[in-house]
């Protein structure tokens, strides 16, 4: 690729001004997803909250992701990412406001909860970005848009606690994550004057149907079944967790309720993909509306792997760092830590950009067998090591799981272009499933296993990843004229 084909710094290009609208979106939302918990410290004197409450604050904050990416996913298909991206910045300043103006704890639980949909974000800048950049050149665009985008809760960890001492006296802390929705919702007004969904002149395709994934077979519609039911199982793990046998965030009753809640949940989607779907009971789609399935579950698979793996370990690490190194103060833990989160910055970018030079399948191996090795590496770190050679083996680890989420997500945008948003949320929430098992895992062993759990994990992952079948030629795409489209994604 060469370096004038996306010059970052040529703002009269259409398309580079709309990825930099596009990860200054992410990377607020982000911030505001992620402004509690630098102050979190603060925040349990100030309510003397209980370990056990912590937890589950920390758990209640991405709990709602895992529904509200699939959600947001076909909100994008059906309205445009500019309408969603821009309403979806605005309506998360509320929630944010009402965990700021909080005086107990289940004030900032519910508002804490709530603000889980902000995390679905994510989702609308992939299909945006698609719809601009061509294959050649998605993959490092939209690692660019991830990469820098998820760089926003680092810029909370950095700037919320000086701001809130700027602010000082004992609501500082209310300020400074009040000044993060506040942030959000101008931006989201700016957002919805300046973006557009496609270039002047381009279509923009969109689902016959938006509540579920349009398949083309008999067989992909048992395959999208089996699919969906990991992310009800990851919610009923999250249920479970804050429940009485866990955190003890409710009692028995309460957990019985959500049980049911999330049952009900999963029937209605399982139900709207039949809605969707049953024509293809019958009879498959046509050959030129057709995709194979089996490319979304691979994908599923491999985000799994890297952003929960990317979650778990940014939320271990710190405390991995201060149990196995006695010289090691809790400043140190976090600092070391944090450059694991830092390599998002040019890793996950850099995972998009392999994938357009050499292929989308080639580089998923490469990146997934570093990813395996990574892992084996730090089980293998003890008080021994050399602080500063553990803080190096993590960011080499890192970069290959923030380089494989780069690369899959160079592939989402070219298996069926008015489906994207769909499959994005659909991926995106695995990730967020695999967050919860692994932390979940995390829970009966110790860190070293962790570490192997994941990497048997990814082992398998990588067997999957050698069915993917790389994009090549053109997919069609019908407009509202009943046109015939050709996009191209080799």
């Amino acid at each position: 690729m060469s370096a004038d084909r996306l010059n970052l710094l040529n703002f009269s290009l259409p398309r580079i001004r709309l990825l930099h609208l596009s990860w200054v979106a992410f990377f607020i939302s982000f911030a505001l997803w992620f402004s509690h918990a630098p102050l979190m410290g603060h925040l349990r004197d100030v309510f003397d909250l209980t370990g056990e409450q912590v937890k589950a604050l920390l758990i209640l904050n991405v709990a709602l992701t895992i529904p509200a990416r699939v959600v947001i996913g076909s909100l994008v298909d059906r309205f445009g990412p500019r309408r969603v991206f821009s309403t979806l910045l605005m309506s998360a300043a509320l929630p944010c406001w009402a965990f700021a103006l909080s005086n107990s704890f289940e004030q900032l639980a519910i508002s804490r909860l709530l603000l889980g949909f902000v995390g679905a974000s994510f989702v609308v800048g992939i299909r945006l970005i698609s719809e601009w950049f061509p294959a050649r050149e998605v993959g490092l665009a939209e690692g660019i848009y991830a990469g820098w985008g998820n760089f926003g809760a680092f810029a909370s960890y950095v700037t919320l606690p000086s701001l809130a001492l700027f602010f000082g006296g004992e609501d500082g802390w209310r300020w400074a994550v009040a000044s993060t929705g506040f942030i959000s919702f101008l931006y989201g007004l700016f957002f919805m004057w300046r973006a557009r969904n496609t270039p002047a002149g381009a279509s923009y395709f969109k689902p016959k149907k938006a509540s579920a994934l349009e398949v083309s077979n008999r067989r992909d519609l048992f395959f999208y079944i089996g699919a969906s039911l990991p992310l009800y199982i990851a919610l009923y793990i999250i249920v479970w967790r804050l429940g009485p046998a866990g955190f003890r965030l409710y009692d028995n009753s309460t957990q019985a309720i959500f049980i049911v809640a999330v049952s009900l949940l999963a029937a209605i989607q399982l139900s709207q993909i039949w809605q969707v779907n049953r024509e293809r009971w019958q009879q498959s789609a046509p050959e030129q509306d057709s995709y194979p399935f089996k490319q979304v579950a691979i994908l599923n698979l491999s985000y799994f792997i890297t952003f929960g793996s990317e979650l778990a370990v940014n939320s271990m690490l710190p405390l991995f760092f201060l149990d196995t190194f006695s010289e090691v103060t809790p400043v140190t833990a976090g600092l070391l830590a944090s450059a694991f989160a830092f390599t998002n910055l040019v890793a996950r970018p850099g995972g998009g950009w392999l994938s357009d030079r050499i292929g989308r399948k080639k580089s998923l191996t490469i990146l997934f067998c570093g990813l395996l090795m990574g892992f084996v590496l730090l089980s293998q770190i003890n008080s021994g090591w050399p602080v500063l050679l553990a803080m190096a083996a993590t960011m080499v680890c890192s970069c290959f799981i923030q380089g494989g989420g780069g690369a899959i997500f160079a592939t989402v945008p070219l298996i069926k272009r008015r489906l994207t948003g769909q499959i994005s949320g659909m991926v995106g929430a695995y990730g967020n499933a695999g967050a919860v098992v692994f932390l979940t895992a995390l829970t009966f062993v110790d860190a070293s296993t962790f570490f192997l759990v994941i990497a048997a994990c990814a082992t398998a992952v990588l067997v999957a990843v050698q069915f993917l079948d790389e994009p090549k030629g053109h997919i069609a795409e019908v407009d509202e004229d009943g046109r015939v489209q050709l996009i191209e994604v080799s």
